[in-house]
């Protein structure tokens, strides 16, 4: 299952409104949130499984399924869930109910403003559960908090973004004071989704652009504990999908970009070797003959 390049927040104000805000390259960032009803124009693409560069909170009503990693999440009710960078994901909406609010920011946003990190939250982290059911009282009581954020994002007041970070923090924190929704169902294409989970974590490290730079995640075992998932079962998954082992399409993503950085650069084999993870140039050398009957050496003339 091929996904397209991360959908941007260019590509998010292009989409939904045909225009791009003036503030998208700010020096703290950039922030902004909606009415849901606001953003579902006439024509509007539909929202297709994909990774977005940006996060996303939103608060929902009516009866939709989510589409989240390798887990499909329904709902009927109110929802807040929450979206990040690290997982594709798309929203299919059941009913016509289309209430709620949702807002956007940047990585920079947060930048050293919480502690341990964005990921380190759970609804954040790889594999973990990112809807939280709420009742209509709790529904209540976050919408106030989203009503706020539209309130000071139209406002003039000079530490307003300040303000904003804090009416985040304040959901996200309600959020953790409840349980996850545990209302989940095996997806038909759940295989499907994990082995395109696994290809984004594999291809979000390359290229490697300089030496310093190094490939770590190397095995199955390290896809595997980014998703959360038992290794035997990433394995089926990609298995099953692909018709190659874990192991297989790693080598082989390692061999085509040593071919890119032995064709492209003047680095030395030692250091290609090096950024893609070998600690000796001889486990570099025998890796990349077992896989091309070449030696790096030797495919670097050839080449």
């Amino acid at each position: 299952m091929a996904m397209s390049k991360p959908e941007t927040l260019e590509d998010f104000y292009q989409h939904k409104f045909n225009y791009l805000p003036a503030n998208l390259q700010g020096d703290i960032g950039h922030f902004n949130v909606f009415k849901t009803e606001d953003c579902y124009l006439p024509g509007a693409k539909p929202i297709t499984y994909n990774r977005r560069d940006y996060y996303k909170i939103a608060l929902i009503q009516g009866h939709n399924r989510y589409h989240y990693a390798d887990k499909s999440i329904e709902v009927d009710g109110c929802t807040l869930i929450f979206f990040n960078p690290q997982v594709p994901y798309t929203v299919e909406t059941l009913s016509d109910v289309r209430k709620g609010y949702f807002c956007i920011f940047s990585k920079s946003f947060f930048t050293d403003r919480i502690r341990g990190g964005l990921n380190d939250l759970p609804m954040y982290m790889p594999g973990g559960r990112p809807a939280y059911i709420l009742n209509e009282r709790q529904y209540q009581q976050v919408s106030q908090i989203f009503d706020r954020m539209l309130e000071e994002i139209a406002s003039d007041y000079a530490f307003k973004y300040d303000l904003l970070r804090n009416y985040v923090t304040e959901v996200t924190h309600f959020a953790l004071k409840t349980q996850p929704t545990e209302n989940l169902f095996q997806h038909p294409d759940a295989k499907s989704r994990i082995t395109a989970v696994f290809t984004e974590l594999l291809e979000r490290q390359f290229p490697i652009e300089s030496p310093s730079q190094r490939f770590t995640m190397r095995s199955a075992k390290d896809f595997a504990e980014q998703l959360a998932v038992h290794v035997n079962h990433l394995n089926r998954a990609i298995k099953e999908t692909t018709g190659k082992t874990t192991t297989d399409l790693i080598a082989a993503r390692i061999v085509a970009e040593a071919k890119s950085l032995l064709r492209h650069t003047d680095w030395n084999v030692s250091e290609i070797g090096y950024s893609l993870g070998f600690e000796e140039p001889a486990h570099f050398n025998n890796f990349f003959k077992k896989q091309t009957q070449f030696t790096p050496s030797r495919f670097r003339v050839a080449a």
